[in-house]
């Protein structure tokens, strides 16, 4: 029989040497002048912010918690910093077409003079249009203008009046327009001279009067096209006018912009279209409100440039984070105003989303957030893939739009997109997402823990000093620092290895820091961080409490000493999210004479998950191999979790239902002192498992409860060594001698321990020493066996309980 010691407590928790902490408290240490422990990740954001080519975007994969958004704002920074500003946008009126707004591109800094240069130019449009066409100059013009068409009106009327009254017709005027009457003396003939008239000089003056008629009749419609030509002079006279008036200031202008020729033909365009319009604008000067909002009227306010993204007061490429990535936000939107009923919009109402002031550099997105928002995904996908930002109206999309809607000219798009997820949610976009592996062509994983050695020691207190000195904390001494790092490693649940969320890290310092101002400290100390500890976990613990104290009371039953065939502690873990903790459950095992089947109750019932099952398979095979290898199995077993009601899942209570059947088959009972956790593969190894250090304090508290008697504690694999970060108080209960951790191995060294009994080695001959364990569960395999046969020889069966039914026996 092995004599397996207990564990020592210098074991049970992986203390920092005070040695590696060479500096009294934390304002001493410098800046830490680097990413910590995340080499690979750095490689590949590198890798991805310097290569400019089209889907070669970035997806960063790491855990809520870690540094990964401020450690890629670092990298994106250093190279931002090399590129130049990118440019201002501008959307100004389309004059051919005004719900298609057209964009203008200017350098940086540029967009804001346009802007204020056009907004210059409107208030010097104003006065100059009103006092263009105030002036005596331009009426005199335009009244010499009217007078010569009416001048020529008369003179052809009259020239037909003087032919008319030479052949004695009058040309009158009456309320119906002109007519022609005949003559007598000066004046029109009466109705009764006409009608006492010969009938051939009644005949000579109808004809007459329908000649002039026609005459006439012709001048008329001459009129209209003289009263355009008069329009037209009118027209012109005010484009000539409005041209030497504002020629100057759009010279200016033009003088400016030397050199961006799109802004140029923009200004050319403003200058036509002042020209074509000075008289309308100045009907309309002063009704700014609604620029064309109604459609029944211009204004100056038309010329106004929409500054859409301003770069002028960058020097380097922008970094933008869009915490609410909705479809308007990312691609921007056109708002409306309320206007005589309706709600209308004009170019000046288009916004700028995130891509538009990401455009020219980098743009951060939580992956999360954008799929949780309709159509956003969608649309940043077909934004990247076809290298321009359109601005989308999502009502006419959905079809709830009314009336003509504004078409923004799309801008091209040169932006590399970051996107921040969990794992889990990269693969699954990955395999159900044809085009994400199109854009986002490269994928940086951070680190969620790192190797404790000593130089990662030294660079992690750096790190903590960094934190520190941002969120303005107390100085931490060295025995503060060196707790936080301990706390680290028992985060990650690994002796050896330090965590990287940073989030945790950091709560656990505010906490410690308020500890020490409510003790009136000018430094943490490392009692600070204790007393931190103690306190979250008082506020976490109420849960824990209640099993405890159910436990305690025989509501759950817990033995703690003794010993039973066939029952066993294992230990179980709960995890509120942010509190986990572990409780022992009562295991039991009973066997029979069957047909080799070992009953999971916990997957008949439903409860038990697919890993736990197959820990149950695993031990099957276990028994079946080691001791049914020459005859039949005979045995029917039943394996339950005791008082459970709620979902069973993991193997790590594998070795436990393992030396539970196995004292249930040898009839040694079980010290009930002692609890059990690992898992076991098919050979009888045992494996390790998660949260050793949750399932022995689990089992501690609950001894500690009782009373410790130096012979409690806890089975753990071997495997589980490196991860033992133990509160204190557990390991001083094990260095007094009050509570004992043993690590195991192999089945044959758990079931010694747990029943006193050796396991029994088999000999050259394969006969294993009477009286072991081993023998004696090989001697109720055979007698089983035997049983069975007996029945099967003899044509007998076993009676049935009458639980069992033919459709329901498995």
């Amino acid at each position: 029989m092995n004599d397996l010691k207990p564990l020592p407590a210098p074991a049970l928790y992986s203390s920092c040497d005070p040695a590696l902490l060479d500096f009294e408290t934390s304002d001493q240490l410098p800046p830490l002048d680097e990413i910590f422990g995340q080499v690979r990740a750095v490689e590949a954001v590198r890798f991805a912010i310097e290569l400019a080519r089209p889907g070669y975007n970035l997806f960063v994969l790491g855990e809520p918690g870690s540094s990964r958004h401020d450690d890629v704002r670092q990298l994106l920074a250093a190279k931002a910093a090399c590129l130049p500003a990118p440019d201002d946008y501008c959307y100004v009126n389309n004059f051919a077409d005004s719900h298609a707004p057209r964009v203008l591109t200017l350098p940086a800094g540029r967009g804001a003079e346009l802007r204020r240069d056009m907004q210059r130019l409107i208030e010097e449009l104003e006065p100059a249009i009103s006092a263009a066409f105030d002036s005596d100059d331009f009426r005199s013009h335009a009244e010499a203008i009217q007078n010569e068409f009416k001048e020529r009106e008369s003179h052809a009327l009259n020239q037909l009046g003087d032919e008319s009254r030479q052949q004695g017709i009058a040309l009158i005027r009456t309320p119906q327009g002109f007519a022609f009457a005949p003559l007598q003396g000066e004046e029109p003939m009466s109705p009764d001279v006409f009608a006492a008239l010969p009938d051939e000089e009644k005949q000579r003056l109808g004809h007459l009067i329908a000649d002039f008629g026609e005459r006439l009749q012709k001048l008329m419609h001459q009129f209209p096209r003289w009263r355009r030509e008069l329009q037209g002079r009118l027209k012109q006279l005010g484009r000539d006018t409005m041209s030497l008036a504002i020629g100057h200031l759009m010279d200016e202008l033009k003088e400016r912009y030397a050199g961006l020729d799109k802004v140029l033909g923009f200004l050319d365009e403003v200058l036509a279209d002042v020209v074509e319009y000075g008289e309308s604008l100045r009907e309309q000067h002063g009704d700014s409100e609604g620029f064309e909002l109604s459609g029944d009227g211009i204004s100056v306010q038309r010329y106004q440039a929409n500054l859409l993204v301003d770069q002028g007061g960058s020097k380097s490429a922008p970094i933008i984070t869009e915490d609410n990535p909705t479809h308007p936000n990312l691609l921007g939107r056109v708002d409306h105003l309320a206007h005589m009923g309706t709600l209308v919009t004009n170019f000046t109402l288009i916004k700028a989303g995130a891509l538009h002031r990401a455009n020219g550099g980098f743009l951060m997105l939580d992956a999360d957030k954008i799929l949780r928002q309709p159509f956003a995904w969608e649309a940043l996908k077909r934004a990247l893939k076809a290298g321009e930002i359109r601005i989308e109206s999502l009502e006419r999309t959905l079809g709830f739009g009314s009336g003509l809607p504004l078409m923004p000219a799309p801008i091209a798009l040169s932006c590399k997109v970051v996107l921040f997820g969990e794992p889990m949610l990269y693969y699954l976009l990955k395999e159900y997402d044809p085009e994400f592996s199109e854009l986002f062509r490269v994928a940086a994983e951070f680190e969620t823990d790192v190797e404790r050695s000593d130089d990662n020691t030294r660079r992690y207190a750096r790190r903590l000093a960094d934190l520190i000195r941002r969120d303005q904390l107390r100085p931490f001494d060295r025995g503060a620092v060196a707790r936080v790092i301990e706390q680290s490693a028992r985060l990650v649940g690994d002796a050896q290895r330090l965590s990287t969320n940073v989030q945790d890290i950091a709560n656990l310092m505010h906490e410690a820091d308020h500890c020490a101002a409510r003790a009136g400290r000018t430094q943490v100390g490392a009692e600070d961080v204790d007393a931190a500890l103690a306190a979250r976990m008082r506020r976490h613990d109420r849960v824990r409490d209640h099993y405890q104290q159910a436990i305690l009371k025989n509501t759950l039953l817990i033995t703690s000493s003794g010993g039973h065939v066939g029952q066993i502690n294992g230990l179980a873990v709960i995890d509120l999210g942010d509190f986990r903790f572990a409780h022992p459950v009562r295991i039991t095992a009973t066997v029979r004479v069957g047909e080799g089947d070992v009953i999971d109750i916990e997957r008949e019932t439903e409860m038990g998950g697919a890993i736990h099952s197959k820990g149950v398979m695993i031990l099957s095979s276990f028994l079946a191999s080691r001791y049914s290898s020459q005859i039949p199995l005979s045995l029917s077993a039943s394996l339950v979790f005791e008082q459970s009601y709620g979902p069973v899942e993991g193997d790590s209570a594998s070795l436990a239902e393992l030396c539970a059947l196995l004292s249930a088959l040898s009839g040694a009972p079980i010290d009930q002192s002692l609890a059990v956790t690992g898992s076991v593969n098919q050979f009888g190894m045992v494996q390790a498992i998660g949260a050793a250090n949750e399932k022995i304090e689990g089992f501690f508290d609950i001894c500690r409860l009782r009373g410790l008697t130096g012979r409690q504690g806890v089975l753990i694999p071997e495997g589980n060594l490196k991860h033992l970060m133990l509160r204190q108080d557990v390991v001083a209960a094990a260095a007094e001698g009050k509570f004992r951790i043993h690590a195991i191995s192999s089945v044959e060294q758990a079931i010694e321990l747990l029943t006193g009994i050796a396991a029994g080695e088999p000999d050259d001959e394969g006969v294993v020493p009477e009286g072991s364990i081993n023998y004696l569960v090989a001697t109720r395999m055979v007698e089983m066996s035997q049983v069975r046969q007996s029945f099967a020889g003899g044509g007998k069966r076993r009676p049935r309980h009458r639980a069992e039914s033919d459709g329901n026996r498995d």
